[in-house]
C-alpha cells in the first residue's frame, strides 16, 4: 500500500508550498477549491471528437469517469487529445495521417500528464489508433492508469456496418447493385455512436487491451450507448484511485506473459492484422521484447474460435449478447493457453478476475468449442521469403484458401490500384501489388480497405490476391498480405516487382516468394531510385523517424 507521499508524488510538486501559489491560483480558475489541493490528481484523457461516430460520445463517458474518481476521493482533471477517422479518410491522402495519429495521441497524453503532475490517469479511446496511442502513453509514463474503451456501434439495418458500404462500392462498380441500393446501404449502416461493429481493429484492440490487463473486466465488449458502458467508466474512475493506493503501475501489468495473453485472445477472436503492429509498439514502449516470430509461435497452438465479421457471420453486438470475451478467456485459461497469474488493473490476477465468469449459453454458435475450431491455427500468418526478408503479415481465414500463385499487377499507390479494380482491369489470377505505402514511403502506412472491399464487391475475393507494404483495415478480408518488409521506399524487394512476374504465397509453409532469380533482382535494384520524401510538416518528421512495420512502426527507437 502506497503512503500519502507516494500517492501525491507528482501533484505535490505542482501545488504544495508557498512557492506554488501561482500554480494554485491558476487551478482555482478551473474549479479547484481549497480541499482539492490535498487530494491526488487524476488526469482523464478524453479522445472526444465530432469528426467520427467512434468518438462522438466520449465526452459523456469522460464525465462518468470524473464521477468515479471523485467518489473514490481524488481530484479529476479532464483534458483532450486528437482523433482522426480511418473510415472517413480511407482511400484518400488523409489516411496517411492515421498511423501517425497514434504517435501524436501517445505524445500528447504523455506531455499533459507529465507537465501537469497527475498522479494517475484514465484514458478513453474509441477508434483504431486511440487505443494503442493510449496504451503507449500508459507504458511510457508508468503511473497508475486504466484504459476505457468507448464501445462498439450498434448494427445497422440488415446487420450492416461500415464494411457493408465499402463492399457496396465494389458491387456498384460491377453493376451488381444500382444507385438507389448503394444510397440505401450508405444511409443505414452507421446508426449512431461507437466503433466499427465487427472484429475489426477497434474491437480487436479493445479486446487486446482487456487481455493485457489494462482495462476492467468486460470493458471491451459493451455497446457505446449502454448503461454497461456508463458504469464501466465510473468503475474505471474508482479503479485508478485503488491502483494509486496499492502502488500498482503499468510496469506491474505489462509483462511478457501479458503480451502473450493479448496475442492469444486476438487470435482466438479472429482479430485484425493491425494488432500485430500495435502490440509490437506497446511492447516497445513497455520495454518488453516481442517480435513477429512470437505471433507465429503462439499461433501454432491457438485456434480461431469466434465466427465474427469480417470473415465470419456475426457482429460485436452479437458477441456482447452472449457474454463478450470473458467466457472465451476463461476457456483459454482452462486449456492452459493464458497466463492466469498476470496482474490486471483490478489489482488481482487474471485467473482471479475470471473465476466467477459464466459460460456461454449452450444455444449459440458465435464462439465454437475448442474441439471444433473455425481454424486450428492462427489466421494471422507471418510470412518470410525473398519478397519479404523481414516478414509480412497475412490474414488467412482459410475460406480463401491456403495457397495462391499468380501474376503481378503493380501499382505505386492505393488510388491507382483501386481505380484499376473498379474499372475491371483486375482479373482472376492477378496478384495486386500496392507499394510505396509503407510507414516511410506513404508516408503513414495507409490501410487498403477500399481496394480489398472493391475486390470482394466484384466477386473476386477467392480469385485475386493483394499484397502491400501498407496495411489493412480490420474490415479487410480475402487473400491479403500486408506489412511487407523491407518496404518499397527503402529499396525492399517489393519495389523491384514488374508486371507479369509470378508470385507464390503459401500460408502453410509461411512463405511469400517472387519467382525471379537473384541476378535479375540485383540488376533491377541497380536501376532503382528511391522516391523523394516529404520535406515539411508532420509527415516529413514521421518519415524520418519511423521504423519498419516489422518493429511496430515506432518513432522513438533511436538505438
Amino acid at each position: 500500500m502506497a503512503d500519502e507521499k507516494d500517492i501525491r508524488r507528482f501533484s505535490s510538486v505542482i501545488v504544495d508550498g508557498p512557492e506554488q501559489a501561482p500554480s494554485r491560483a491558476m487551478l482555482r480558475a478551473v474549479g479547484f477549491e481549497n480541499g482539492d489541493f490535498a487530494l491526488p490528481q487524476i488526469g482523464v484523457a478524453s479522445t472526444w471528437s465530432n469528426v467520427t461516430p467512434c468518438n462522438m460520445h466520449i465526452n459523456d463517458l469522460a464525465d462518468r469517469v470524473e464521477t468515479g474518481v471523485q467518489a473514490a476521493g481524488a481530484k479529476p482533471v479532464q483534458f483532450n487529445t486528437i482523433t482522426v477517422s480511418d473510415g472517413i479518410s480511407m482511400g484518400t491522402p488523409g489516411m496517411r495521417y492515421s498511423l501517425l495519429s497514434r504517435e501524436i495521441i501517445a505524445d500528447s497524453i504523455e506531455a499533459v500528464v507529465a507537465a501537469q503532475g497527475f498522479d494517475g490517469f484514465v484514458t478513453i479511446g474509441g477508434c483504431d489508433k486511440n487505443m494503442p496511442g493510449c496504451a503507449i502513453a500508459m507504458a511510457r509514463l508508468d503511473r497508475p492508469s486504466v484504459f476505457v474503451y468507448g464501445g462498439t456501434i450498434k448494427p445497422g439495418t440488415k446487420d450492416r456496418d461500415i464494411v457493408s458500404v465499402f463492399e457496396a462500392v465494389g458491387a456498384h462498380a460491377a453493376g451488381a447493385i444500382d444507385d438507389a441500393t448503394l444510397l440505401d446501404v450508405e444511409g443505414t449502416s452507421i446508426p449512431g455512436p461507437g466503433s466499427c461493429g465487427g472484429m475489426y481493429t477497434a474491437n480487436t484492440m479493445a479486446s487486446a487491451m482487456e487481455a493485457l490487463g489494462l482495462s476492467l473486466p468486460g470493458s471491451s465488449a459493451q455497446e457505446a450507448v449502454s448503461q454497461d458502458k456508463r458504469s464501466d467508466c465510473e468503475r474505471a474512475g474508482r479503479a485508478v484511485v485503488k491502483l494509486l493506493e496499492a502502488g500498482v503501475r503499468p510496469s506491474d501489468i505489462l509483462t511478457r506473459e501479458a503480451f502473450e495473453n493479448a496475442v492469444t485472445v486476438v487470435i482466438a477472436l479472429g482479430g485484425s492484422t493491425n494488432a500485430v503492429l500495435h502490440l509490437l509498439a506497446i511492447a516497445h514502449a513497455a520495454g518488453v521484447p516481442l517480435t513477429l516470430d512470437d505471433f507465429s509461435r503462439i499461433g501454432k497452438r491457438v485456434p480461431v474460435l469466434a465466427d465474427l465479421k469480417p470473415s465470419g457471420r456475426y457482429s460485436m453486438s452479437a458477441l456482447i449478447a452472449i457474454g463478450g470475451i470473458r467466457p472465451l478467456m476463461k476457456t483459454l485459461l482452462a486449456e492452459g493457453l493464458l497466463h492466469g497469474d498476470c496482474r490486471t488493473v483490478t489489482t488481482r490476477s487474471l485467473a482471479e478476475d475470471l473465476a466467477d465468469t459464466a459460460d456461454y449459453p449452450k444455444a449459440q454458435d458465435i464462439v465454437v468449442p475448442m474441439d471444433r475450431p473455425i481454424k486450428p491455427e492462427s489466421h494471422l500468418v507471418v510470412l518470410y521469403g525473398n519478397l519479404a526478408p523481414e516478414g509480412a503479415v497475412a490474414k488467412i481465414s482459410g475460406k480463401e484458401g491456403l495457397h495462391f500463385e499468380g501474376r503481378a499487377r503493380t501499382f505505386g499507390s492505393e488510388e491507382d490500384a483501386l481505380q484499376a479494380i473498379l474499372d475491371g482491369e483486375i482479373v482472376a489470377g492477378d496478384v495486386v501489388v500496392v507499394r510505396y505505402e509503407g510507414p516511410r514511403g506513404g508516408p503513414g502506412m495507409r490501410e487498403m480497405l477500399s481496394p480489398t472491399s472493391a475486390i470482394m464487391g466484384r466477386g473476386l475475393g477467392d480469385q485475386v490476391a493483394l499484397i502491400t507494404d501498407g496495411r489493412f483495415s480490420g474490415g479487410s478480408h480475402g487473400f491479403v498480405v500486408g506489412h511487407v518488409t523491407p518496404e518499397a521506399a527503402t529499396g525492399g524487394p517489393i519495389a523491384l516487382i514488374e508486371d507479369g512476374d509470378r508470385i507464390r504465397i503459401d500460408a502453410q509453409a509461411r512463405t511469400i516468394e517472387l519467382q525471379v532469380d537473384d541476378d535479375t533482382l540485383e540488376a533491377r535494384h541497380a536501376r532503382w531510385t528511391p522516391p523523394p520524401p516529404p520535406t515539411r510538416g508532420a509527415l516529413a518528421k514521421y518519415a524520418r523517424t519511423v521504423t519498419s512495420a516489422s518493429r511496430g512502426a515506432v518513432t522513438d527507437d533511436f538505438a
